[in-house]
This record gives C-alpha cells, structure tokens and sequence, in this order.
C-alpha cells in the first residue's frame, strides 16, 4: 500500500481531532504516515497511535514554527521527492489550504480543497451550493494534494504502534520570510471549542436580540455544549462572527446539534447537516429546518427552551 502522509495540526502538544478524521480516512486509502512538526511529540504520539498511524516522520526543531506555513511547506515536499506518497492530507483551514497551495507549487502538482470524502483512485468529492450539488474532481499530475473539510469524516480509532524517523529540512531565506514575533492565546471559556463539541446548541434570528442569547447559553451549559449561531444572528451582531454555523462560517458534526429559533436556510445546514443528531425548535411548523431534522418542536422558544433547561438540570 502506498503511504499517505497526513500534516498534524495540533496547538502546545494537543493533536486536533480534524487530525484524527484524516488518520480515518488515510486508512481508507493507504497506510497512514502522520507528519509531526514542532515540539511536544512526546506527549502526544498515545493519541497518534490511537488512531492507526502506521509511521510518524516527527521534524521536532522548534524553528521549523517560528515561522509562517512556509517550513511545514517545505518539510511536506522534502517528504514527497523522497519517498513518493500515494498522497498528502491537510486541514482546510485557512493555514492547511495556503500550505497545500505552496506544497503544489514546489511538487508540481495538483490540489484538491474543502474536499469532504475520498473515494478509490483519489476522486475527491466536494459539496458545493450548500450542499445541493455533490461534485467530484481528481488530481491528473504529480502526488494529489487533498485539503479535507474539518467534520467531514468521522474519527475511528485503530490503534497500531508507529515506526517513528527523525526528520529535518533546511529552511531557505525565502521560508524564513515571514517570522512569528508573538502568540496571543485567545482565552478560553469553560464550553467546549465549536468545530470539536459532541454538542451544540445554536441560535437563529428567531432569538430576537443579542439580550435574548443567554437562554442559549443557558441551554448549551445544562448539556455541555458549544453555542453556535445562524448567520442571521451573527450579521445581525447579536453574537460574534467565531460562532457563526454555516458555509460561510464554521463547519460541525455532532453527536447532537440543537437548533433554536433557526428557519434553517440552505446557507445554514450546509454547515451543520451531517450532524448526528439534529433537533429543532421553531414556531413556524413549515420552516426548512423540519425538513432535516430527527426531532422537531413546533413551539415559542422562549417558552420551550427554558423549560428544556430546566428539565435537564433536575436530572443532573
């Protein structure tokens, strides 16, 4: 089987579960070789494992993230020209998809982006016009370049026990253009982050107001979950945009995704419709949103949300 090399995104140590969803998929399509770039390998290679990584290349200098994509860019082609890969897969963030970009250019070949499966021969499929068109596209020259959409596939472990190699690259002048002179760590509340909660409880323009928000919040922390907002709400700047659910915001997949006061416009399931789970509430009976969900509350949220909390809380 040929390797599949999958880019470890990760933050201080802590492998991101997009990672574990391209672990899934590499298995599908090889033998998954994960590519580890930074410090903290140590603490995290468990997790790595887990999820059937059959080798990990680990490029453990600290200067290799001092700077901006650039190194991990050129580590991933040093990779490619020696052992020709069956393929790379990277995050389609915003930083995943500049480094497939940059990969491209120095491998000579081509990219796939915002891919959400990977079929047989490297036949990415994409879902386009949220999610009313399923596209496929294949890569015709060089190592295919594939930026999978986080939540698209669902983690399964495996767990193997990796070959490990130490790995290096030099860095030229034009890598160390662009130079990380600080880190500001976003401070994080007691939710679970949006795009890796096994709930979320999100809010539309039926909410009325940024005030009325709280009965969301609310909701959300009798279950543990996210709170994520329409892109109404957010526009509206009831709630900030880092929230916002839908194809032009963040992309989920719960076990469990509770939609209040949401109409459930096109714009907005593509964000959320591979959820596990979805549950509606909304007092208009003949609201999209019913057409897509496994359980449905045609009622005033403000009466049922509450009451929801209220329930839930007693059996805690």
């Amino acid at each position: 089987m040929a390797e599949i090399l999958v880019l470890v995104d990760h933050v201080d140590g802590e492998v991101k579960k997009v990672t574990l969803e391209l672990l899934t998929l590499a298995r599908r399509l090889g033998e998954p070789a994960a590519v580890w770039v930074g410090p903290g390998y140590e603490g995290a290679k468990d997790r790595l494992a887990e999820y059937g990584a059959a080798k990990v290349y680990v490029a453990a200098d600290e200067e290799l993230t001092s700077y901006v994509v650039a190194p991990k860019a050129a580590l991933l082609a040093q990779l490619v020209q020696n052992g020709s890969p069956g393929a790379v897969l990277v995050s389609a963030t915003g930083e995943g998809k500049e480094i497939a970009g940059r990969l491209a250019v120095k491998t000579g070949s081509g990219v796939l982006t915002d891919v959400v499966d990977v079929a047989e021969g490297f036949v990415g499929e994409h879902s386009i016009f949220g999610g009313a068109i399923i596209a496929h596209a294949k890569v015709t020259k060089g190592t295919p370049i594939i930026a999978v959409r986080p939540n698209s596939i669902a983690p399964e472990a495996a767990p193997a026990t990796p070959a490990e190699e130490q790995v290096s690259v030099t860095l030229s002048d034009t890598d160390k253009a662009a130079r990380i002179v600080e880190k500001v760590v976003q401070e994080k509340g007691e939710r679970p982050d949006l795009t890796e909660a096994a709930i979320v409880v999100s809010g539309g323009r039926g909410v009325g107001g940024a005030e009325n928000f709280k009965i969301i919040e609310d909701l959300a922390d009798s279950l543990g979950a996210a709170v994520g907002a329409s892109r109404a709400a957010t526009d509206a700047g009831w709630y900030p945009h880092q929230f916002q659910v839908g194809q032009t915001g963040k992309t989920v997949s719960p076990q469990l995704y509770v939609a209040v006061g949401i109409s459930g416009a096109i714009q907005h399931r593509a964000g959320m419709q591979t959820s596990k789970t979805i549950v509606a509430i909304n007092k208009d009976p003949e609201a999209p949103i019913f057409e897509l969900v496994d359980y449905g509350v045609v009622g005033d949220l403000f009466q049922v949300a509450p009451q929801l909390t209220e329930e839930i809380n007693k059996r805690k």
